[in-house]
């Protein structure tokens, strides 16, 4: 009476192991790729007025996730759409204030003795498009990728903060950095580490921020280290 139920057992023990083998080497032939994203980045201001300069590390930290949208049967190549929220920080030398009367004024500090701290930061929900080649495939999942695309971001919030010998500050969300920022991206790289570029289109500043009786027109690079999973 035992061999019966031995068989059995032997017939589903076997049924079970080549079934285990089966998921495993199945394929997802519409699979999508790089839905998360984080990065960290070394932010420069470009179309600098003249002496303003930049002192320590600038930083900013991204991430979002964007929604990949295969265009070909191969799905290595695709449309990528996303929301996301970057953090920023720039350490320089224009001088921002703000007086009683809501007036805002420019000037360029000169002496970096005189003073311990001038830092603006600010805070964006960005929308992310790209445009999406890699060499990845269903079973491989260290490729080559190139994104190239575009970026808005909307200005949530702005803060200015300033410590000298005299006097301690800090200003939030003033009325003259554009609230709209926009510009093109590019990350290119292989498997995890990935080399990610923003170049800003349009100025941080309105036309309302005047130096020296001349707009502001200073913009943002942004190169650092793209991160992506699924």
């Amino acid at each position: 009476m035992k061999s019966p139920y031995r068989i059995i057992l032997i017939l589903l023990s076997v049924h079970l192991c080549y079934s285990q083998e089966d998921s495993i080497t199945s394929v997802d032939n519409f699979y999508k790729e790089d839905q998360f994203y984080i990065g960290a980045t070394y932010n420069l201001l470009g179309k600098k007025p003249k002496d303003l300069s930049q002192s320590g590390f600038s930083s900013g930290i991204h991430f979002g996730i964007i929604k990949d949208m295969p265009l070909n049967d191969a799905r290595n190549v695709a449309v990528g759409i996303g929301l996301g929220y970057s953090l920023n920080s720039f350490i320089q030398n224009l001088f921002i204030d703000k007086d009683s009367n809501g007036n805002i004024t420019y000037a360029i500090l000169e002496d970096g003795s005189t003073y311990s701290k001038n830092k603006y930061t600010n805070q964006l929900i960005e929308l992310p498009i790209e445009f999406r080649w890699r060499t990845s495939t269903p079973t491989e999942y260290k490729f080559w990728r190139i994104y190239a695309g575009f970026k808005f971001g909307y200005l949530v919030t702005s803060t200015i903060k300033f410590k000298g010998d005299s006097e301690a500050f800090k200003h939030r969300n003033i009325s003259d950095f554009n609230k709209l920022q926009y510009g093109l991206t590019l990350c290119a790289g292989y498997n995890t580490w990935n080399f990610y570029m923003y170049y800003g289109l349009n100025p941080i500043f309105s036309d309302k921020a005047i130096l020296n009786g001349n707009d502001i027109k200073t913009n943002t690079l942004k190169v650092g280290l793209m991160f992506y999973v699924l």
